[in-house]
């Protein structure tokens, strides 16, 4: 399955709509980039699979608005002069990884699918997204945000929104569009934790942690272990994120609220992996993958329909443990999810 679906940007467009208000200028030209984008993702075509193994192509688009920009590494080409595109690189290996080793699948369309990036895109462009092809990348502002390939977990965020393309196509919208940016943050923090080889409990669970610029009252874009906590800035405003059904934010902004809501499933899954302990890739996050990958899960899904889910692939991995599914449905249940 390869559903086309908007361009998914690690920033929510709330926030950014927040900075422009201000007059904060490259917030305003990031928002005008990213409409472009999103318009120019609905056309594109899908990349080409094939590649035996991990392949990398890290470009430098100088600045400027064009893609793909000049190569500058390839794959096994040894590191570069300039740390974002060795952070890039860095980034797309830790990503193809965790998906090879952890869940055996070949890249994120799990035919080989060649990984391909664009560093230092736009001028001071406050976010990095995922355009169907291929990973692209601005350097921030340096007031408010940083360089955006140095956090292996945005990465990992962006890329999963591949595999969620290639698989379940959630449609982004709603709830079925919290579960799609949802996804993106699990596997996303994923990334990171088994790059950084934590288990749930050692891991801070935030996502973009290092993306704010020093002065920012903050520490990331988005917790998982505590949603609505990650920053309370008088740029920013405060992170809106819910961790329960029952503060389910209703609005026409931002797709309805995909970024906002998204909260609910994080917390359900930081919930689960801590409770079944050790590394959050093994039983955690394989439930998840199953429940995205298994072909059964419609691309409308809501809360219900995902938990449903997670619960069926949890006895199907593992029929000798019933204590799995149990703790399954009772990460749900503590944000106010039944899986019915």
């Amino acid at each position: 399955m390869t559903a086309a679906m908007p361009l998914c940007a690690i920033v929510p467009p709330y926030v950014l709509d927040r900075l422009a208000e201000a007059g904060h200028e490259p917030a305003v030209r990031s928002l005008a980039l990213d409409a472009a984008h999103r318009a120019a993702r609905l056309a594109a075509p899908p990349p080409t699979s094939g590649a035996t193994g991990l392949s990398r192509v890290i470009a430098d688009a100088g600045h400027s608005q064009r893609l793909p920009g000049r190569t500058v590494r390839t794959e096994g080409r040894d590191p570069a002069a300039d740390a974002s595109v060795n952070h890039a690189y860095d980034g797309l290996g830790a990503t193809f990884a965790l998906y090879a080793d952890a869940y055996g699948r070949r890249s994120i369309d799990g035919q080989g699918l060649r990984l391909d990036a664009t560093v230092h895109y736009g001028q001071d462009y406050d976010n990095a997204f995922w355009n169907g092809q291929r990973m692209v990348f601005g350097d921030g502002d340096g007031e408010i945000f940083g360089d955006f390939t140095a956090c292996i977990d945005v990465i990992g965020h962006e890329l999963t929104h591949g595999v969620t393309q290639f698989t379940a196509g959630l449609e982004y919208h709603d709830q079925p569009g919290a579960l799609n940016e949802s996804v993106s943050d699990v596997f996303g923090s994923l990334v990171k934790q088994y790059a950084l080889h934590q288990t749930a409990a050692d891991a801070d669970w935030l996502i973009g942690a290092g993306l704010l610029a020093p002065g920012v009252q903050g520490v990331a874009l988005r917790s998982m272990k505590a949603p609505g906590t990650a920053y309370d800035d008088p740029r920013l405003g405060k992170d809106p994120q819910p961790a329960h059904l029952r503060d389910y934010v209703q609005t026409s902004e931002d797709n309805g609220g995909v970024h906002i809501n998204s909260g609910i499933p994080n917390h359900a899954f930081y919930l689960l992996a801590t409770a079944l302990g050790g590394p959050a890739w093994e039983r955690a996050g394989r439930i998840w993958y199953d429940a995205l990958t298994g072909r059964r899960l419609p691309a409308d899904a809501d809360f219900t329909a995902f938990a449903r889910a997670t619960v069926a692939a949890a006895k199907a991995r593992y029929p000798d443990q019933p204590s799995v599914a149990d703790t399954v449905t009772a990460a749900w249940a503590q944000v106010g999810v039944s899986p019915g």
